[in-house]
């Protein structure tokens, strides 16, 4: 028989519950946001910090690689040292990391903080999400998702507007300062709300295995970042890179199915949800982040938007995540998730169609509703995918899942955003020099009539104007071959959806009570 507690305990059970869940929401969110709120400060910081173009990119790059290596080790530091006591510490680093990014006066400074506020903050979106499941039950947690995902899918898209709008307002420093109260908010709220974990077995650390896979990422990532400007593999330092991730991630393999304690167990890619949804993740964060970075170019370059405009423009993306999130999060416990997962796959896909054939004179009114509704769609793959790919995945393995998700959407942003920034930029080379070459002197039309007036290419203003507008339609035409290409690239996920078994909640798995309920009698 329980034990019931008196009624004043339910309230404080329930209320410490709420208080958990948003000190997640703010670790997520911190953490999302700074992938991308330091874009727009780029320009700024590099006459600040004295640095070239090529240089100042490594702000971004040495972010993104320490959060990528720290990601996969996360479930066994939660398991060594308690979930509650690594993610406060996770939490604090990232905070301190970013005030010191907003302090650094030298580019080496900056580089060595932005890699500590990756290192800290690559632990925050697993924990929080591995969080989140032990605090709801299953029934609860479509709901539960919906609101966790919104710091995780919102936080990328709103960065760019955000970090715009403090640079302009006050200075590119504050885009770090921003994070002080929201991460002192988490911290105590975790400190004095969340229960401490029960004592766990303590494993022996796979360092070999860890070293393998950094070796992996962070080779990826170089490729990625420094393939363009080096011309791929013309460059030695591009083939070292290549080798050293190819043949790392062979070892790696290796090492995992035939050691006794590797840090990711293999057991967790039997169950098949679980795989078929790292699949579409992986396509979530290419389409996601790729989509994202192109669009503020877009409206700039071509739409003549300026930077607080174009950051105003893709809000409504953000709004229909938001929007579908909320409404996803109840309909996933009605209808199947695999519906659900394929209806956003086929509102992105279909999104991206119609944005492959934009031009610079489109009105704002259809800019505003596809951006909405890919959005949209984002939000109704993303919170059905939480759900069902955690639905039959034991336990004990949920840090270690979330931790794999984020690796993998991660993995799946920096190829996106590489791939196309390379397409763009090839291709806008190769459709200027075709369009310029179809362009002659000889031709009666550049020299009558308003034509003659613009673009005569005997007069250097002419040729000047005439080359600009070649460049203008290779640049329409590049970017609708990126949209085209993320268009083929949504495709996979509605492949492995096919792989997934029936996405209700079993009902074994509804018995499952969290540590709240308990307290709750």
């Amino acid at each position: 028989m329980a034990f019931a507690l008196p009624a004043r305990f339910d309230v404080a059970a329930k209320g410490r519950r709420r208080i958990v869940t948003v000190c997640t929401m703010v670790a997520t969110l911190m953490q999302s946001l700074d992938g991308t709120i330091a874009n727009v400060a780029l320009p700024h910081m590099q006459g600040s910090l004295s640095a070239s173009t090529e240089q100042i990119s490594w702000v971004l790059t040495s972010y993104i690689i320490a959060a990528a290596i720290l990601t996969a080790p996360v479930g066994w530091l939660s398991q060594r040292f308690g979930r509650k006591t690594f993610f406060i510490v996770a939490l604090v680093g990232f905070t301190v990391a970013s005030m010191l990014c907003g302090l650094a006066q030298t580019l080496p400074q900056m580089v060595l903080f932005r890699c500590l506020q990756g290192m800290f903050g690559a632990a925050l979106t697993p924990l929080s999400q591995s969080t989140m499941l032990d605090l709801y039950t299953p029934e609860e947690r479509g709901g539960a998702m919906a609101v966790w995902g919104m710091g995780v899918m919102v936080g990328p898209i709103i960065g760019p507007t955000l970090g715009g709008y403090l640079t302009e307002a006050f200075d590119w420093r504050w885009v770090f300062f921003v994070n002080l109260p929201f991460g002192i908010l988490g911290v105590a709220g975790l400190w004095f709300f969340m229960d401490a974990d029960k004592d766990q077995p303590r494993t022996r650390f796979d360092w070999l295995g860890f070293l393998l896979l950094s070796t992996v990422l962070a080779s990826l990532q170089l490729v990625l970042d420094r393939g363009a400007r080096l011309d791929w593999l013309q460059s030695t330092e591009i083939c070292i890179e290549v080798l050293l991730a190819s043949l790392g991630a062979w070892m790696f393999i290796v090492h995992m199915m035939t050691t006794k304690e590797p840090f990711i167990k293999p057991s967790i890619f039997r169950d098949q949800n679980f795989l078929a949804g790292l699949i579409v993740m992986l396509t979530v964060g290419l389409v996601l982040m790729s989509s994202a970075a192109l669009l503020p170019s877009y409206l700039q370059r071509l739409g003549g938007y300026s930077v607080t405009e174009a950051g105003l423009l893709m809000a409504p993306r953000g709004i229909g995540t938001m929007v579908a999130m909320m409404i996803a999060g109840r309909l996933t416990n009605l209808v199947d998730a695999r519906i659900l997962i394929t209806f956003g796959v086929a509102v992105m896909s279909t999104t991206l169609w119609l944005m492959s054939h934009w031009t610079p004179e489109i009105d704002r009114t259809t800019l505003i509703a596809v951006t909405a509704i890919q959005g949209f769609g984002m939000g109704f793959v993303f919170i059905p995918l939480q759900v069902v790919a955690f639905a039959t995945l034991p336990a004990v393995f949920r840090t270690d899942a979330a931790a794999l998700f984020s690796l993998m959407r991660n993995v799946g942003s920096a190829v996106g955003i590489s791939v196309a920034t390379l397409v763009l930029a090839k291709s806008t080379f190769i459709l200027h020099n075709e369009i310029a070459e179809s362009v002659t002197a000889l031709n009666p039309m550049l020299h009558t009539g308003p034509a003659g007036m613009m673009f005569n290419p005997a007069f250097p203003m002419g040729l000047a104007a005439l080359d600009h507008a070649a460049l203008v339609q290779a640049q329409i035409s590049a970017y609708r071959n990126d949209f085209i290409l993320m268009f083929w690239a949504s495709f996979p996920a509605a492949v492995a959806v096919l792989l997934m078994r029936n996405g209700k909640v079993p009902p074994t798995a509804k018995k499952e009570e969290t540590h709240y309920e308990l307290l709750e009698g």
